[in-house]
Parts: structure tokens; C-alpha cells; sequence
């Protein structure tokens, strides 16, 4: 199954692209799309849908994992980001990808096995897993691929039933 990850954001969205066969994890390809804080957001969310497509067209994911929001300190930085997570599930959708959301302690505790874990502890586990000669980078691809592997093991562990069983959430379009 490939799998596409992805770290929402408005400034930078990771992305990391696997492959998971019967347990069996392979990088294919890690990144992330930017958008230049001097346009104006409507562009910047354009960019962001128009450059995921190519990721879409290019690797043929079968699901993507999308890092669910958790709220900061600062409200203006966490609706710039849901403004991003939201172009990325519209985006996704319109291809018909299924979309998977994780929370991040379960991201890390599928990786590191620790929901606390640091970001450090994430980076080096995603190479580990992954057989990377390095920790991937930028953190935002890093956490792209760590979604990614945690859906991989929620998808390994699903006994013939469409959803998660609590390990994590499918969104569902609906057309009228």
C-alpha cells in the first residue's frame, strides 16, 4: 500500500511518501511544499492544493494520513493552519484518497513508542524505521513520514473492517 503523509501547515507543508507490504516499510520520497509569507493567503492556499496535486498525480497514493491540529498558545499561528489542513483534506478528497487523521501522541507512539516523545526521538526513529542514512529533513517532511508509518501499522493491525478501531479516524466525503 502506498501511503501519503502529511504535516499540515500554511508556511510549510510536509510531505513523505511510503510504500508498507506485509509489514515491510520503504521510503519513496520526502519533502515540503512552501508558500512565501508575503502572499496574500488565498494564493498562498492555491499553491499549497496545486503543488499536493502533483504529489498525488506523481505517486498514486492509495491513503493518505493527515496530522490532526492541536491548539497553541497563539490562535493567529493555529488558523493559518487549519486554513492549510483544510485545502490539503479538500484536496485529497477531490482525487478520492482516503484520508486518515492522527493525533500527534499517536503518531509518536506508533514511531517511538511514546506518545511524549521529542522530536528528536521521532526524526531518529522514522530513519531507523525507514533505513534512511540520515534523519530526514526539513521537521515538517520528518513528521509527514512518521504519519505516514503510523497509518502503515494502523492499517496492518486492521482485521478485515474498513475503519480503525479507535487507532484513527477515516474522513468521509459525501456527494449530494
Amino acid at each position: 500500500m502506498r501511503i501519503l503523509g502529511v504535516d499540515p501547515g500554511l508556511a510549510t507543508v510536509g510531505f513523505g511518501v511510503i510504500e508498507s507490504d506485509k509489514g515491510r516499510l520503504t521510503h519513496i520520497r520526502h519533502g515540503a511544499i512552501t508558500t512565501p509569507p508575503d502572499w496574500p493567503l488565498p494564493r498562498r492556499l492555491l499553491g499549497i492544493a496545486d503543488d499536493l496535486l502533483a504529489i498525488i498525480e506523481v505517486f498514486k497514493p492509495q491513503s493518505a494520513a493527515v496530522e490532526e491540529l492541536f491548539f497553541c498558545k497563539n490562535v493567529t499561528t493555529g488558523l493559518a493552519v487549519a486554513h492549510g489542513r483544510g485545502v490539503i483534506l479538500m484536496t485529497l478528497a477531490r482525487r478520492e484518497v482516503p484520508v486518515f487523521s492522527y493525533k500527534p501522541a499517536q503518531i509518536k507512539q506508533a514511531v517511538a513508542g511514546y506518545g511524549g516523545a521529542d522530536k528528536r526521538q521521532v526524526m531518529e526513529m522514522t530513519r531507523y524505521l525507514l533505513r534512511l542514512g540520515a534523519p530526514p529533513h526539513p521537521d515538517d517532511a520528518a513528521d509527514a513520514l512518521a504519519a505516514a508509518i503510523c497509518h502503515a501499522h494502523a492499517a496492518g493491525s486492521m482485521l478485515g473492517d474498513s475503519t480503525l478501531g479507535g487507532a484513527g479516524s477515516q474522513s468521509q466525503s459525501r456527494r449530494s
